[in-house]
């Protein structure tokens, strides 16, 4: 759970400050990206999604075991040119880690459908102070 916890929070720190190379380095070159438009693979996929996402996602909790982790998320959807919130929602994001890197990530729009497809519960939840995400913030791969 350890490798877990510390992949997903070093991946979402990268991708939270666009910080392209930190990304890469956290996720396998085949990575698997699920959102709301569909599934794709790879690091060109992730270079892309940074390039245009203009979304930021602040992590309320996290939910870890074994190699799976889900982050409950505030998302804002900003205009690329101005800057501008353009949306926000609440979502969650799956994550999944082999070997140091995130092999696997998908964004849901319920906490209970990433945590249910993740095969993970409340009890699974991490308590505040032992989470290193409680302030953090997180992007995943995916449009709004």
């Amino acid at each position: 759970m350890d490798e877990t916890v510390r992949v997903v929070r070093d991946w979402q720190e990268a991708a939270n400050s666009q910080d392209v190379a930190g990304v890469l380095v956290c996720s396998a070159p085949d990575i698997a990206i699920v959102g709301p438009r569909g599934e794709a693979r790879g690091h060109e996929v992730l270079r892309a999604w940074l390039a245009r996402a203009g979304l930021s996602l602040t992590t309320r909790q996290l939910y870890v075991r074994g190699d799976s982790a889900v982050a409950d998320q505030r998302g804002v959807w900003r205009s690329p040119e101005t800057g501008e919130v353009i949306d926000e929602a609440d979502v969650a994001t799956w994550f999944r880690v082999a070997d140091g890197q995130v092999q696997f990530l998908a964004r849901y729009n319920c906490l209970a459908d990433a945590l249910a497809a993740a095969g993970l519960r409340d009890n699974d939840r991490l308590d505040d102070a032992a989470s290193p995400l409680a302030e953090g913030g997180t992007k995943p791969p995916s449009e709004h």
